[in-house]
């Protein structure tokens, strides 16, 4: 399993991540002036450096510029990071985890519908790649 990434890491890996997986160093920077971050040099060098021990990101030198590619997609950090809060919060159990969203109202009900249609449409593409399988 990886390490966790700080929330500071986090803001670097979305710029990159939203840079189509790559970025140079100059490009991280600029996209931090733009959201007034106050980061220095030094710092945002060591972020980078913690991401790359962690394997979150590799470092390709292209000339004198420093290019930083993303080792993991967003959706795969995603995924990572929820399944270890499911893990964490709530023992493995969704269902206690969709209870409590349901219970505090952060899941609406047309929200629910949502999931269940999107859940219902994944079934119906299973199913389908199993009766297509078995023509073969």
């Amino acid at each position: 399993m990886r390490q966790q990434i700080s929330e500071s890491e986090l803001v670097l890996m979305k710029i990159i991540w939203k840079n189509g997986g790559t970025a140079l160093y100059s490009h991280v920077i600029e996209e931090l002036e733009k959201d007034s971050n106050p980061w220095k040099k030094n710092t945002v060098l060591t972020l980078l450096s913690r991401l790359i021990e962690k394997k979150y990101l590799k470092i390709r030198k292209i000339g004198h510029r420093n290019e930083y590619i993303a080792l993991v997609t967003e959706q795969e950090y995603q995924t990572l990071q929820t399944c270890s809060f499911v893990d964490r919060v709530y023992g493995g159990s969704v269902r206690n985890l969709v209870a409590t969203l349901l219970r505090q109202d952060v899941l609406s009900a047309d929200a629910m519908q949502e999931v269940e249609q999107y859940w219902a449409g994944l079934s119906r593409g299973a199913e389908e790649m199993e009766s297509s399988g078995e023509d073969s």
